[in-house]
């Protein structure tokens, strides 16, 4: 097997980490550019080169020995967007544009983007596939989107060969890679913090929408499932094409499931308050997978909620 020369902006982060410890048991080489604002030094994993920087500096750690790229180095609250959008055009675009000048200008030329469901906004129907609309709904989403219309620009102009994948709900550990986010917004880790007793209760935000049980529905991936998506899309990357897939199970677990299949994984009491529904929350988001399944040959492999949640709680113990 050819050893690869990978260079993974943002990899101390959960993705990041996560898809790096899979490069390097594929038997690569991996440099991680990380700044650390949001990462953490243990989440980069054994093996990997460690430097610090932003990715603005990536041009000072480009050269033409690198096979290809993924980027995830990002800035990911969409709460935070609404309020600081400049942060999020300088970090999220801004970052990009100098990432995409630096590959051109040290001849790599593979991709692979970090990108978000929050590129399509509200679903009408609640299944979105990569010709759904596009119409982000907060700067997060909208930085995302800039970024996917700018590398299709490169691939067209400069024969860039490049692949977006855009993430539903990731959830999950690997190991000793799991979610540390601070602060903590996603809904898994969140119950996980009432189950070991740092967090009174959890909220659900409606529970009169359209759905079997009346909260909402989300399509949860498991970030192993992730990371391997990565590797096949470095395996597919073409000169000249912009590929945009998506990655979820195609199916959706409801709030209340999710905070049912805590209570059976921990064996914990859950206390949870009703909340009013939060602006913007659709009913209903899954993905539709099958460009993925058919352009990378990928399935997730780990779609089980509990086998999503026992990893989870199994990180989240061993970090207390």
């Amino acid at each position: 097997m050819r050893v690869s020369k990978y260079l993974v902006t943002g990899g101390a982060g959960y993705v990041g980490g996560v898809v790096a410890a899979h490069l390097l048991q594929a038997g690569h080489e991996v440099t991680v550019l990380d700044d650390l604002s949001t990462g953490f030094g243990e989440g980069v994993p054994p093996g990997a080169r460690l430097v610090n920087g932003r990715v603005q500096d990536a041009a000072a750690h480009l050269d033409p020995s690198y096979d290809a790229v993924l980027h995830f180095a990002a800035s990911s609250q969409v709460g935070e967007s609404v309020v600081n959008p400049g942060k999020y055009w300088d970090n999220n675009v801004g970052g990009t544009l100098a990432l995409l000048t630096a590959m051109r200008e040290a001849g790599v030329g593979t991709l692979v983007f970090s990108s978000t469901a929050a590129t399509y906004g509200e679903p009408v129907d609640g299944v979105l596939t990569e010709e759904s609309v596009t119409a982000p709904t907060n700067p997060y989403g909208a930085s995302k989107l800039a970024v996917d219309h700018m590398i299709a620009g490169e691939c067209a102009a400069h024969g860039l060969a490049a692949v977006s994948l855009r993430y539903f709900n990731v959830a999950g550990a690997y190991g000793a890679f799991g979610e540390r986010h601070d602060p903590e917004t996603h809904l898994i880790p969140l119950v996980l913090q009432v189950a070991l007793g740092e967090r009174e209760s959890i909220s659900v935000f409606g529970d009169d929408y359209p759905t079997p049980d009346g909260t909402c529905v989300r399509d949860y991936i498991h970030v192993a499932d992730l990371a391997e998506a990565h590797l096949s899309a470095l395996r597919v990357a073409a000169p000249g094409e912009h590929l945009v897939c998506n990655l979820g199970n195609g199916n959706g677990f409801s709030v209340r499931e999710v905070i049912e299949t805590v209570r059976k994984v921990t064996g914990r009491e859950i206390p949870e308050v009703v909340a009013p529904r939060r602006a913007g929350d659709p009913a209903v988001l899954v993905a539709s997978a099958r460009a993925a399944h058919e352009r990378l040959g990928w399935t997730p492999t780990r779609s089980d909620l509990t086998r999503i949640v026992t990893d989870a709680w199994e990180f989240a113990r061993r970090r207390r």
